[in-house]
Protein backbone atom coordinates (compact mmCIF):
# COMPACT_ATOMS: atom_id res chain seq x y z
CA UNK A 1 0.00 0.00 0.00
CA UNK A 2 1.39 3.17 -0.96
CA UNK A 3 0.07 6.27 0.82
CA UNK A 4 0.68 9.83 -0.96
CA UNK A 5 1.52 13.20 1.30
CA UNK A 6 1.27 16.48 0.71
CA UNK A 7 5.05 17.18 1.52
CA UNK A 8 3.93 21.21 2.09
CA UNK A 9 0.48 21.44 3.13
CA UNK A 10 0.15 23.04 6.44
CA UNK A 11 1.78 25.38 8.39
CA UNK A 12 4.54 22.70 9.68
CA UNK A 13 5.76 21.48 6.45
CA UNK A 14 7.87 19.78 5.63
CA UNK A 15 9.48 19.02 8.50
CA UNK A 16 6.79 17.62 10.57
CA UNK A 17 5.72 16.01 7.35
CA UNK A 18 8.78 13.99 7.26
CA UNK A 19 8.95 13.23 10.69
CA UNK A 20 5.46 12.18 10.88
CA UNK A 21 5.50 10.02 7.71
CA UNK A 22 8.62 8.20 8.54
CA UNK A 23 7.36 6.93 12.11
CA UNK A 24 3.63 5.88 9.79
CA UNK A 25 6.10 3.83 7.25
CA UNK A 26 8.04 2.42 10.47
CA UNK A 27 4.84 1.53 12.19
CA UNK A 28 2.42 0.67 9.77
CA UNK A 29 4.83 -1.01 7.18
CA UNK A 30 3.52 0.92 4.33
CA UNK A 31 5.17 2.81 1.45
CA UNK A 32 5.17 6.55 1.71
CA UNK A 33 5.72 9.35 -1.25
CA UNK A 34 6.31 12.58 -0.49
CA UNK A 35 5.26 15.04 -2.90
CA UNK A 36 7.08 18.28 -3.85
CA UNK A 37 10.19 20.15 -4.35
CA UNK A 38 13.04 17.38 -4.11
CA UNK A 39 15.76 19.58 -3.15
CA UNK A 40 13.84 21.31 0.17
CA UNK A 41 12.64 18.13 1.19
CA UNK A 42 16.37 16.15 1.37
CA UNK A 43 17.87 19.68 2.30
CA UNK A 44 14.98 19.63 5.34
CA UNK A 45 15.95 16.23 6.00
CA UNK A 46 19.23 16.38 6.25
CA UNK A 47 19.54 19.63 8.28
CA UNK A 48 17.39 18.01 10.96
CA UNK A 49 19.31 14.50 10.63
CA UNK A 50 16.04 12.56 9.70
CA UNK A 51 16.61 9.33 7.17
CA UNK A 52 14.42 9.39 4.17
CA UNK A 53 16.05 6.63 2.91
CA UNK A 54 13.05 4.18 2.68
CA UNK A 55 10.37 7.05 1.93
CA UNK A 56 9.74 7.50 -1.72
CA UNK A 57 9.66 11.19 -3.39
CA UNK A 58 7.42 12.98 -6.07
CA UNK A 59 9.27 16.14 -7.53
CA UNK A 60 6.60 18.47 -7.86
CA UNK A 61 7.44 22.70 -8.59
CA UNK A 62 5.29 24.59 -6.76
CA UNK A 63 2.45 24.72 -4.16
CA UNK A 64 -1.16 26.49 -3.68
CA UNK A 65 -1.32 28.88 -1.21
CA UNK A 66 -4.02 29.02 1.35
CA UNK A 67 -4.94 32.43 -0.67
CA UNK A 68 -5.09 31.39 -3.89
CA UNK A 69 -8.47 30.33 -5.53
CA UNK A 70 -9.38 26.58 -4.86
CA UNK A 71 -9.84 26.50 -8.24
CA UNK A 72 -6.25 26.60 -9.00
CA UNK A 73 -5.21 23.17 -7.98
CA UNK A 74 -7.04 22.10 -11.43
CA UNK A 75 -6.09 25.61 -13.62
CA UNK A 76 -3.39 27.56 -12.84
CA UNK A 77 -0.88 25.02 -10.69
CA UNK A 78 -1.65 21.96 -11.83
CA UNK A 79 1.99 21.32 -10.83
CA UNK A 80 1.49 22.04 -7.51
CA UNK A 81 1.92 19.46 -5.02
CA UNK A 82 -1.56 19.19 -4.36
CA UNK A 83 -2.12 18.67 -7.57
CA UNK A 84 0.66 16.04 -8.53
CA UNK A 85 -0.29 13.98 -5.13
CA UNK A 86 -4.06 14.47 -6.52
CA UNK A 87 -2.77 12.71 -9.82
CA UNK A 88 -0.82 10.24 -8.22
CA UNK A 89 -3.94 8.94 -6.68
CA UNK A 90 -6.54 9.14 -9.81
CA UNK A 91 -3.67 7.34 -11.71
CA UNK A 92 -3.35 4.30 -9.18
CA UNK A 93 0.12 5.56 -8.90
CA UNK A 94 -1.22 5.57 -4.78
CA UNK A 95 -3.69 4.21 -2.41
CA UNK A 96 -4.83 7.05 -0.59
CA UNK A 97 -3.85 10.67 -0.41
CA UNK A 98 -3.24 13.15 2.77
CA UNK A 99 -2.81 16.81 2.64
CA UNK A 100 -2.82 19.83 5.42
CA UNK A 101 -3.16 22.34 2.83
CA UNK A 102 -6.55 24.65 1.16
CA UNK A 103 -9.59 22.69 2.64
CA UNK A 104 -11.43 24.65 -0.73
CA UNK A 105 -8.23 23.17 -2.91
CA UNK A 106 -8.61 19.98 -1.80
CA UNK A 107 -12.57 19.66 -2.74
CA UNK A 108 -12.16 20.91 -5.99
CA UNK A 109 -9.37 18.23 -6.53
CA UNK A 110 -11.55 15.81 -4.92
CA UNK A 111 -14.15 16.52 -7.49
CA UNK A 112 -12.35 16.95 -10.70
CA UNK A 113 -8.51 14.77 -10.72
CA UNK A 114 -9.95 12.34 -7.89
CA UNK A 115 -13.32 12.42 -8.96
CA UNK A 116 -16.61 11.70 -7.01
CA UNK A 117 -18.24 8.32 -6.42
CA UNK A 118 -21.31 6.93 -8.59
CA UNK A 119 -24.01 9.14 -7.34
CA UNK A 120 -22.78 10.99 -5.19
CA UNK A 121 -23.56 15.31 -6.26
CA UNK A 122 -20.54 16.79 -4.15
CA UNK A 123 -18.19 15.15 -1.26
CA UNK A 124 -18.38 16.41 2.45
CA UNK A 125 -15.82 17.06 4.76
CA UNK A 126 -16.21 14.91 7.67
CA UNK A 127 -14.76 16.05 11.17
CA UNK A 128 -14.35 13.81 14.56
CA UNK A 129 -15.53 15.41 17.35
CA UNK A 130 -14.63 14.01 20.75
CA UNK A 131 -17.93 14.05 23.15
CA UNK A 132 -18.98 12.87 26.80
CA UNK A 133 -19.58 9.97 25.19
CA UNK A 134 -17.87 8.15 22.06
CA UNK A 135 -16.78 10.75 18.81
CA UNK A 136 -18.88 11.80 16.91
CA UNK A 137 -18.73 12.55 13.10
CA UNK A 138 -20.03 16.28 11.59
CA UNK A 139 -20.46 16.25 7.72
CA UNK A 140 -20.19 18.54 5.98
CA UNK A 141 -18.15 20.86 8.24
CA UNK A 142 -16.97 22.93 5.48
CA UNK A 143 -16.38 21.89 1.95
CA UNK A 144 -20.47 23.04 0.73
CA UNK A 145 -21.90 25.95 1.90
CA UNK A 146 -25.23 25.44 0.08
CA UNK A 147 -26.60 22.08 0.08
CA UNK A 148 -29.83 20.45 -0.92
CA UNK A 149 -32.29 18.30 0.54
CA UNK A 150 -31.19 15.05 -1.86
CA UNK A 151 -27.03 15.72 -0.56
CA UNK A 152 -27.89 15.58 3.33
CA UNK A 153 -29.00 12.30 2.82
CA UNK A 154 -25.96 11.20 1.26
CA UNK A 155 -23.70 12.80 3.63
CA UNK A 156 -26.03 10.92 6.17
CA UNK A 157 -25.30 7.51 3.95
CA UNK A 158 -21.47 8.55 3.93
CA UNK A 159 -20.51 9.10 7.13
CA UNK A 160 -22.89 5.86 8.59
CA UNK A 161 -20.42 3.70 6.83
CA UNK A 162 -17.49 5.41 7.90
CA UNK A 163 -18.23 5.21 11.55
CA UNK A 164 -19.06 1.62 11.00
CA UNK A 165 -16.13 0.36 9.07
CA UNK A 166 -13.41 2.62 10.41
CA UNK A 167 -14.92 3.70 14.44
CA UNK A 168 -15.95 0.17 14.57
CA UNK A 169 -19.75 1.59 15.60
CA UNK A 170 -22.39 -0.49 15.68
CA UNK A 171 -25.93 0.84 13.59
CA UNK A 172 -24.17 4.32 13.98
CA UNK A 173 -26.93 6.80 14.89
CA UNK A 174 -27.35 9.62 12.01
CA UNK A 175 -29.14 12.91 13.09
CA UNK A 176 -30.26 15.71 11.49
CA UNK A 177 -28.97 19.26 12.69
CA UNK A 178 -31.55 22.08 13.38
CA UNK A 179 -32.53 24.04 15.49
CA UNK A 180 -35.36 21.96 17.66
CA UNK A 181 -35.83 17.96 18.06
CA UNK A 182 -39.60 18.48 16.66
CA UNK A 183 -39.72 17.16 12.99
CA UNK A 184 -41.74 20.42 12.18
CA UNK A 185 -38.81 22.51 13.14
CA UNK A 186 -36.36 24.05 10.02
CA UNK A 187 -35.53 25.59 7.08
CA UNK A 188 -37.42 23.97 3.78
CA UNK A 189 -33.76 22.41 3.76
CA UNK A 190 -33.78 20.58 6.72
CA UNK A 191 -37.80 20.03 6.39
CA UNK A 192 -37.46 18.11 3.06
CA UNK A 193 -33.91 16.21 4.16
CA UNK A 194 -36.15 15.20 7.32
CA UNK A 195 -38.55 13.47 5.22
CA UNK A 196 -36.13 11.62 3.11
CA UNK A 197 -33.66 10.37 5.55
CA UNK A 198 -36.85 8.23 7.00
CA UNK A 199 -36.66 5.96 3.94
CA UNK A 200 -32.93 5.98 3.76
CA UNK A 201 -30.45 3.03 4.15
CA UNK A 202 -29.57 4.36 7.69
CA UNK A 203 -30.31 4.11 11.52
CA UNK A 204 -31.81 8.20 11.50
CA UNK A 205 -33.07 9.19 14.61
CA UNK A 206 -34.49 12.45 13.38
CA UNK A 207 -33.28 15.94 14.78
CA UNK A 208 -30.49 17.14 17.18
CA UNK A 209 -29.59 20.05 18.31
CA UNK A 210 -25.72 21.44 18.87
CA UNK A 211 -26.30 21.45 22.57
CA UNK A 212 -26.69 17.69 22.13
CA UNK A 213 -23.19 17.17 19.89
CA UNK A 214 -20.82 17.56 22.77
CA UNK A 215 -22.75 14.59 24.80
CA UNK A 216 -22.91 12.71 22.33
CA UNK A 217 -26.18 11.82 21.47
CA UNK A 218 -25.57 10.87 17.60
CA UNK A 219 -22.82 8.97 16.03
CA UNK A 220 -23.24 11.40 12.59
CA UNK A 221 -24.03 14.56 12.71
CA UNK A 222 -25.43 15.75 9.39
CA UNK A 223 -25.51 19.58 7.82
CA UNK A 224 -24.96 21.70 5.36
CA UNK A 225 -21.34 23.24 5.23
CA UNK A 226 -22.07 26.68 6.46
CA UNK A 227 -23.98 25.59 9.42
CA UNK A 228 -21.22 22.82 10.15
CA UNK A 229 -18.42 24.77 9.32
CA UNK A 230 -19.94 27.15 12.28
CA UNK A 231 -20.12 24.52 14.75
CA UNK A 232 -17.04 22.89 14.02
CA UNK A 233 -15.16 26.49 14.82
CA UNK A 234 -17.75 26.86 17.97
CA UNK A 235 -16.62 23.50 18.90
CA UNK A 236 -12.94 24.55 18.93
CA UNK A 237 -12.85 27.56 20.36
CA UNK A 238 -14.60 26.52 23.75
CA UNK A 239 -12.28 23.55 23.79
CA UNK A 240 -9.39 26.14 24.04
CA UNK A 241 -12.14 28.04 26.16
CA UNK A 242 -12.33 25.05 28.68
CA UNK A 243 -8.47 24.19 28.53
CA UNK A 244 -6.98 27.70 29.52
CA UNK A 245 -9.76 28.31 31.92
CA UNK A 246 -8.59 24.91 33.85
CA UNK A 247 -4.82 25.14 33.02
CA UNK A 248 -5.73 28.54 35.21
CA UNK A 249 -7.52 27.16 37.98
CA UNK A 250 -4.77 24.68 38.84
CA UNK A 251 -2.00 27.23 38.43
CA UNK A 252 -4.00 29.42 40.46
CA UNK A 253 -1.54 29.01 44.00
CA UNK A 254 0.50 26.15 45.76
CA UNK A 255 -2.91 24.19 46.63
CA UNK A 256 -4.77 24.14 43.57
CA UNK A 257 -1.11 22.88 41.87
CA UNK A 258 -0.80 20.04 44.61
CA UNK A 259 -4.48 19.27 43.65
CA UNK A 260 -3.61 19.34 39.89
CA UNK A 261 -0.55 16.58 40.51
CA UNK A 262 -3.21 14.40 42.58
CA UNK A 263 -5.24 14.32 39.02
CA UNK A 264 -2.84 14.80 36.71
CA UNK A 265 -3.59 11.45 34.68
CA UNK A 266 -7.09 12.40 34.68
CA UNK A 267 -5.73 16.03 32.99
CA UNK A 268 -4.13 13.91 30.43
CA UNK A 269 -6.57 11.52 29.83
CA UNK A 270 -8.95 14.42 28.99
CA UNK A 271 -6.50 16.51 27.42
CA UNK A 272 -5.87 13.21 24.89
CA UNK A 273 -9.62 12.99 24.15
CA UNK A 274 -10.01 16.60 23.46
CA UNK A 275 -6.37 16.41 21.03
CA UNK A 276 -7.44 16.64 17.05
CA UNK A 277 -4.09 15.14 16.32
CA UNK A 278 -5.32 12.01 18.00
CA UNK A 279 -7.85 11.31 14.78
CA UNK A 280 -5.31 12.57 12.75
CA UNK A 281 -7.51 14.27 9.85
CA UNK A 282 -10.87 15.07 8.48
CA UNK A 283 -11.82 12.60 5.38
CA UNK A 284 -13.34 13.75 2.45
CA UNK A 285 -15.88 11.45 1.46
CA UNK A 286 -17.76 11.30 -1.05
CA UNK A 287 -14.17 10.76 -3.54
CA UNK A 288 -13.84 7.81 -5.60
CA UNK A 289 -10.79 7.10 -3.86
CA UNK A 290 -9.56 8.04 -0.15
CA UNK A 291 -8.52 11.60 0.58
CA UNK A 292 -8.17 12.97 3.82
CA UNK A 293 -7.78 16.31 5.30
CA UNK A 294 -5.12 16.78 7.54
CA UNK A 295 -5.36 20.23 10.11
CA UNK A 296 -3.88 22.64 8.81
CA UNK A 297 -1.45 23.41 12.18
CA UNK A 298 -0.81 19.59 12.39
CA UNK A 299 2.25 18.50 13.81
CA UNK A 300 4.06 14.54 13.30
CA UNK A 301 1.62 13.01 15.76
CA UNK A 302 -1.27 14.45 13.70
CA UNK A 303 0.12 13.34 10.11
CA UNK A 304 1.27 9.63 11.36
CA UNK A 305 -2.33 9.17 12.63
CA UNK A 306 -3.67 10.66 9.17
CA UNK A 307 -1.58 8.04 7.56
CA UNK A 308 -3.27 5.52 10.07
CA UNK A 309 -6.91 6.99 8.91
CA UNK A 310 -5.76 6.92 5.12
CA UNK A 311 -4.39 2.75 5.42
CA UNK A 312 -7.68 1.82 7.44
CA UNK A 313 -9.85 3.94 5.19
CA UNK A 314 -7.77 1.84 2.26
CA UNK A 315 -8.31 -1.30 3.88
CA UNK A 316 -12.15 -1.47 5.14
CA UNK A 317 -13.91 -0.67 1.46
CA UNK A 318 -15.73 2.59 3.04
CA UNK A 319 -15.78 3.77 -0.46
CA UNK A 320 -17.49 0.39 -1.74
CA UNK A 321 -19.90 0.18 1.32
CA UNK A 322 -20.36 3.93 0.27
CA UNK A 323 -20.97 3.09 -2.97
CA UNK A 324 -23.48 -0.21 -2.54
CA UNK A 325 -25.58 1.97 0.04
CA UNK A 326 -26.51 4.99 -2.40
CA UNK A 327 -27.61 2.18 -5.21
CA UNK A 328 -29.97 0.20 -2.63
CA UNK A 329 -31.56 4.04 -2.29
CA UNK A 330 -31.43 4.58 -6.21
CA UNK A 331 -33.07 1.28 -6.54
CA UNK A 332 -35.71 1.77 -4.13
CA UNK A 333 -36.52 5.09 -5.24
CA UNK A 334 -37.01 3.98 -8.62
CA UNK A 335 -38.96 0.98 -7.20
CA UNK A 336 -41.35 3.67 -5.40
CA UNK A 337 -42.16 5.52 -8.66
Amino acid sequence: MNIVIDAFGGDNAPLEVIKGSIKAHNDFKVDVTLVGDENKIRECAKKNELDISELKIKHADTVIEICEEPTEVIKGKKDCSMAVGMKMLADGEGDAFVSAGSTGALVAGGCFIVKRIKGVKKPALATILPTAATPTMLLDSGANKECTAKMLVEFGIMGSAYMNKIMNVNKPKVALANIGSEESKGRDLELEAYQLFKTAPVNFIGNIEARQLPLGDCDVCVADGFCGNLMLKLYEGMGKFFSNELKGIFKKNVKTKLAAAMVMKNIKDFKKKVDYSEYGGAPLLGTAKPVIKAHGSSDAKAFYNAIRQAKQFTETKVIETISQALAQMKAEAAAEK
